[in-house]
């Protein structure tokens, strides 16, 4: 299956439809490889020569007839170096329903959420029995309007992982969810996973555990799921955030009219090794390799999970959100965050979305790409937490354990 079909998914359309990418990695776009992965802190052992190699090597590899050794090789590299890390990491007990391969999660942040992970049960009148939904539920809580974390398309609420603690450190009550079809949720036997199912999921959610109107963040695709569910649910959103968030592109394009077999092959490169490393190169404006490694092993953990490629296959066929119309009928005070650097969602979009919504503001973060949340958790936080406090100061507290009973 073509590439170009395939990196939407994971969050690159404008980089695949700018360089019109048919074949992986070509060159066309190897400078932006080696670009973004350059430097001596992106340097690894090579499981080919046994010898540090640099992006130079790594960006030849992934072309079109080196992708499957290196699929091959990276993925005894991620075990390899799990081995020889576990010395150091705390010990920690995972929930049952999680992938086995969490364990070789490295970062401490991953794994603490990872941990925190919990299955609760939402009715809805997508299946008979409950959707045990995962999620990760605030220590304490307060009569104020909570924070409700959402994340980015194909992802799972992990990705999260560093500015959850931080929120919570800072007193902020804050929620957790997986978007139904992906994340960790329990939802085989779903008869569709299009925007309207995933909206009833969220909305049935909301109205058992939290009760409450909240300041609903979504970032990338996420934010799209934040406008459609603000729209439809006045009641349940007291303030939006929109982080580098996908609404001016409607629906998932081509994707939509692929016959289901080629859409269940390119599904399945969803989780391959060398796709993801390559969308984490795009994504984030420096990083280390051992810092994409663990970025990538957090990223398609939830593809490991049971009916993942269906209800990925059903939402793309479905069409996916459009929410250029809905937009101006947000009237919930708006806060736009946009990484300054983002090669993903561009900025216009920002200044459309400031043009377009009723009551918005926009707060830039230098120096950042497409996940700010990830890759500036302490400067995005402080912003979020700013925006959270404004009339909206925590009351009284109650434990987690009775709120969600």
């Amino acid at each position: 299956m073509a590439t170009r079909a395939v990196l939407p998914l994971v969050g690159c359309s404008s980089f695949a439809r700018s360089q019109n990418v048919s074949n992986g990695v070509g060159q066309s776009n190897h400078s932006q490889w080696r670009q973004a992965t350059s430097g001596d802190n992106f340097r690894v052992r090579a499981f080919f020569k046994g010898e540090p190699i640099s992006s130079g090597f790594l960006s030849s590899s992934l072309g079109p007839r080196g992708v499957n050794q290196l699929c091959g090789r990276t993925r005894q590299l991620l075990q390899a170096k799990a081995v020889l890390n576990s010395a150091e990491l705390q010990t920690l007990k995972f929930p049952a329903f999680l992938p086995p391969d969490v364990e070789l999660l490295r970062e401490p942040v991953a794994r603490e959420m990872a941990a925190r992970i919990q299955h609760v049960p939402v009715q809805t009148s997508l299946t008979s029995e409950p959707i045990m939904t995962s999620c990760v539920i605030p220590k304490s809580m307060t009569s104020s309007s909570p924070v409700m974390l959402l994340h980015g398309f194909d992802s799972s609420l992990l990705e999260w992982r560093h500015s959850y603690p931080v929120l919570e450190e800072a007193g902020v009550e804050t929620w957790a969810i997986d978007i139904l079809g992906w994340g960790f949720s329990n939802a085989e036997g779903v008869k569709s996973y299009n925007v309207a199912a995933k909206r009833e999921h969220l909305y049935e959610f909301w109205k058992a555990y939290v009760k409450r109107p909240m300041v609903l963040v979504g970032p990338s695709l996420g934010g799209a799921a934040a406008i459609d569910f603000a729209v439809a649910h006045p009641e349940a959103v007291a303030k939006v955030v929109l982080v580098d968030a996908q609404g001016y592109t409607e629906g998932v394009g081509e994707m939509a009219t692929l016959p289901k077999l080629l859409a269940y092959t390119g599904v399945a490169l969803l989780k391959s090794v060398p796709l993801r490393l390559y969308a984490n190169t795009l994504i984030f404006t420096k990083a280390t390799f051992d810092f994409l490694l663990d970025s990538m092993r957090v990223g398609r953990l939830h593809c490991l999970m049971p009916g993942w490629a269906d209800a990925t296959v059903s939402f793309m066929l479905s069409g996916g959100y459009n929410v250029t119309a809905s937009i101006p009928q947000v009237q919930q005070e708006t806060l736009v965050i946009w990484g300054e650097r983002d090669t993903i969602v561009p900025k216009s979009f920002a200044e459309r979305f400031l043009a377009d919504l009723p009551k918005a503001r926009l707060e830039l973060i230098q120096d950042c790409g497409h996940i700010p949340h990830v890759e500036k958790p302490k400067q995005f936080s402080s912003i979020l937490k700013e925006f959270y406090l404004e009339e909206n100061r925590p009351e009284v507290q109650v434990t987690s354990q009775t709120a969600v009973q």
